[in-house]
């Protein structure tokens, strides 16, 4: 399946660069790797969040079919790694939007923000206000913590980090309060980054519970290395920051405790991968034949532009080699079975080698595999673009080999089609999701 020509032509309308600051400090770095080892195991997280925590209303709006709330509360990764958070995220707020009418039961879906979605009025305007007149039921909109009052991309890798982990324990205050405030059913979802948000969150919740997670997946490696985002990054930064600071490779490497089998997957399988990036992603994709060359000797539909031929040669000298080098460097065994020293795996590229530590990172913090499992799958509808060029799904383990009875909808077209045109299908979703709970766990509040 190709990529969405929309999704290639609206990124290189935005001129917005991710990650300027660099990877984030070594010792944030290292406290996050250590705080996703708890909040990573459900079990371990059960008393990290008081049922009581404290929550706020400071504002109510009435409108003409709902009732508009505003509130706040402080987010408990302050309490749980101090300093970790900007001053400015440090209280958390949301929307709670509740029809003047229900229809049956008290439903509340809470709707994680995707990137750039600052504020409450997209998700409102999109989904809230159209589940209050289709199906009757609440949303809760929790704003993300590097949104509030910033208005600005992650300056950091490691912000992306510091953000999962504040909306795990921040979800879990909220479902926690509206289980107090007597609301039933309870859901997740979110669109694009908020779907994997959301997803995080609804690993660490200890009941079944709906999770729409739409246009997301099962890991944010791939967004930021094979993805159309991966050319907003700026892997300039990253790379002196990599070459200068030697921490990075030499303390950080060794907290990396993922070893997935798509990690191992992705050399023999990102070629392919790769050579449509080049296709789709590059000014001027639309060469003469006379300028295309074979590789290996294959036949013509193995050609590739010629410029192009000494690039995808090392690229895949690297997912053949620094990948399998990585893999077995982290698991501390070389092919034979022997204890072996990192050092003897070879040293690519410093481009190379910070593409592979960026994959090491984002794996480590934010694959699905590295989480507990939600406690019923089967209340989980997935909604995935066909052509989605965010969010790449060749090789990387599928949400279905990591949550066995889950189901996944495909539609046509990519992400920013998806995103624009089919808001009423991720709506369709969560109303399925949720009639499902209900005929599952009737009694189940």
């Amino acid at each position: 399946m190709g990529v969405s020509r929309l999704d290639v032509f609206y990124r290189r309308l935005l001129l917005t660069k991710l990650f300027i600051g660099g990877w984030g400090k070594p010792e944030d770095l290292k406290r996050i790797f250590e705080f996703r080892k708890i909040i990573g195991d459900r079990e371990k997280c059960k008393s990290l969040v008081p049922k009581d925590y404290p929550v706020y209303i400071n504002k109510t709006e009435e409108l003409a079919d709902c009732h508009v709330q505003e509130g706040f509360f402080i987010s408990p990764l302050e309490h749980l790694v101090p300093g970790i958070l900007p001053q400015e995220a440090i209280k958390a707020r949301f929307q709670f939007i509740v029809p003047k009418r229900w229809q049956k039961n008290r439903p509340v879906c809470i709707h994680l923000a995707g990137t750039g979605d600052h504020f409450f009025w997209r998700r409102r305007t999109l989904m809230a206000r159209p589940m209050i007149k289709e199906a009757g039921m609440a949303s809760l909109l929790l704003e993300n913590p590097y949104y509030i009052l910033l208005r600005s991309s992650l300056k950091n890798v490691s912000d992306l980090f510091v953000m999962g982990g504040a909306l795990i324990l921040e979800s879990t205050v909220l479902l926690r309060w509206l289980e107090r405030e007597g609301y039933w059913p309870l859901g997740m979802t979110g669109i694009s980054m908020g779907g994997y948000m959301a997803s995080l969150a609804v690993t660490n919740w200890p009941k079944p519970i709906p999770l729409i997670p739409c246009l997301s997946w099962s890991t944010a490696s791939s967004v930021f290395t094979t993805g159309v985002l991966s050319k907003a990054v700026n892997w300039t930064q990253l790379e002196k920051q990599y070459a200068i600071n030697s921490r990075y490779e030499e303390e950080i490497i060794k907290l990396l405790e993922y070893c997935g089998a798509d990690s191992f997957k992705m050399g023999p399988k990102l070629l392919t991968n790769v050579e449509e990036h080049f296709y789709d992603l590059s000014e001027d994709h639309k060469l003469s034949v006379s300028q295309y060359t074979r590789v290996d000797g294959g036949s013509d539909s193995s050609l590739i532009p010629n410029k192009n031929v000494s690039i995808l040669r090392d690229i895949n000298q690297f997912l053949h080699g620094h990948f399998f080098c990585l893999l077995r460097a982290l698991s501390g065994y070389n092919t034979h079975g022997r204890k072996t020293d990192p050092a003897e795996c070879c040293r690519p590229s410093l481009h190379k080698e910070s593409i592979s530590f960026m994959k090491g990172v984002m794996d480590e913090c934010t694959h699905m595999a590295n989480f507990s499992v939600p406690v019923d799958t089967s209340l989980i509808i997935v909604v995935q673009a066909k052509e989605d060029a965010y969010v790449p799904r060749t090789g990387v383990v599928s949400l279905q080999e990591i949550w066995p009875g889950c189901e996944v909808r495909y539609l046509k077209g990519g992400h920013i089609s998806a995103y624009l045109f089919k808001q009423n299908i991720f709506r369709q979703a969560i109303y399925d999701a949720f009639d499902r709970f209900c005929v599952k766990y009737p009694d189940l509040h």
